[in-house]
């Protein structure tokens, strides 16, 4: 009889071994796995870092997704909140709890997943080290780190009256791909397979986060939490408010027209509410010449009674909620 090989029987040390193996090494990493601490190069003399922590049955369900899908999914939500501040994304450091009885050819997986998307979304940005424990359910908590490179980080805080209001990468796409799958619906979850793994796998414009720095972005962040919510945190760190063009978010409504007739949903609510598409949203000077990736949405105006307004009327910060859900 042969025995399925867990991270209870390997142990620690023998299940972190398996799953160094599999990783990429970090360009800029001067030590990395194997100490108590990796070093990281920082040239610039400032870095930036962020974090982000991932709960089974909160924030993803082992159901819908692979122990692949979630080292992307952990790679990608962090690239890109590097790629905001209009860094390079440089190290990962991973820490991973699972239940004693997982197998380690879904360790062994997750670190495929880590590593893939580390080579297609930052190349040269790695995993430098982590931690490995025992729980009762799925948690992953990633801190990532970026170099500016001499340049100023883009914060939320310096959008100015009259700037361009743009958005580079997809809108929705991972909200309907999420409602996809909750909806049960096999035929139309095979059938949207692209839309559902924008959910699964999110394929953040990391590089473009650098792209509209060199163009002098006024501000940036990360789109997780939804085009309404994310777009009044830049509004009120800026004081001001975000007219959004609902005309120029017709092409993001086409794209998910079919997966949300084969659900009854409403596809606009998916553009407007939906996070998770991790895309970048980017207010630039009217004068500044907007990097090719990035389609205008709408203006940046005087403060008003709302943060964003869609045309006329006061937008409601709808969106994820961390905490609420």
């Amino acid at each position: 009889m042969t025995h399925t090989e867990t991270i209870r029987t390997l142990g620690e040390n023998e299940s972190l071994k398996r799953t160094i193996a599999r990783l990429n090494s970090s360009d800029h990493a001067l030590v990395g796995p194997g100490d108590d601490s990796a070093v990281i190069a920082a040239p610039d003399g400032r870095f930036v870092v962020t974090t982000d922590t991932m709960i089974e049955d909160h924030d993803f369900k082992l159901d819908w997704s692979t122990g692949y899908d979630l080292g992307w999914k952990a790679v990608a939500s962090n690239v890109a909140d590097v790629a905001a501040m209009g860094a390079v994304p440089t190290a990962l450091v991973v820490a991973l709890a699972v239940p004693a009885d997982t197998e380690i050819s879904w360790l062994e997986a997750f670190a495929d997943g880590l590593r893939d998307a580390c080579q297609k979304l930052a190349p040269g940005c790695g995993v430098v080290g982590g931690d490995l424990a025992a729980a009762n359910q799925v948690m992953i908590s990633v801190a990532a780190h970026g170099s500016l490179e001499g340049r100023e980080p883009v914060l939320r805080s310096g959008a100015q009256v009259g700037d361009i209001v743009a958005v580079a990468g997809t809108l929705g796409r991972a909200a309907a791909g999420l409602a996809l799958l909750q909806s049960g619906n096999t035929d139309a979850i095979n059938s949207y397979d692209a839309v559902v793994n924008t959910q699964r796998r999110p394929n953040p414009p990391v590089a473009e986060g650098v792209a509209a720095a060199i163009a002098g972005a006024t501000s940036m962040l990360d789109l997780s939490d939804g085009l309404a919510k994310d777009a009044a945190r830049i509004a009120k760190a800026s004081g001001v408010s975000i007219q959004i063009d609902r005309l120029q978010l017709q092409g993001f409504e086409a794209i998910l027209e079919e997966p949300a007739r084969a659900i009854e949903a409403n596809e606009f609510d998916w553009v407007i509410g939906g996070g998770e598409d991790h895309s970048l949203l980017a207010t630039f000077s009217p004068e500044a010449k907007l990097p090719r990736t990035f389609k205008p949405i709408g203006v940046v105006i005087p403060a008003g009674p709302a943060p964003v307004l869609l045309g006329l009327q006061p937008l409601p910060e709808h969106g994820w909620d961390s905490v609420r859900g």
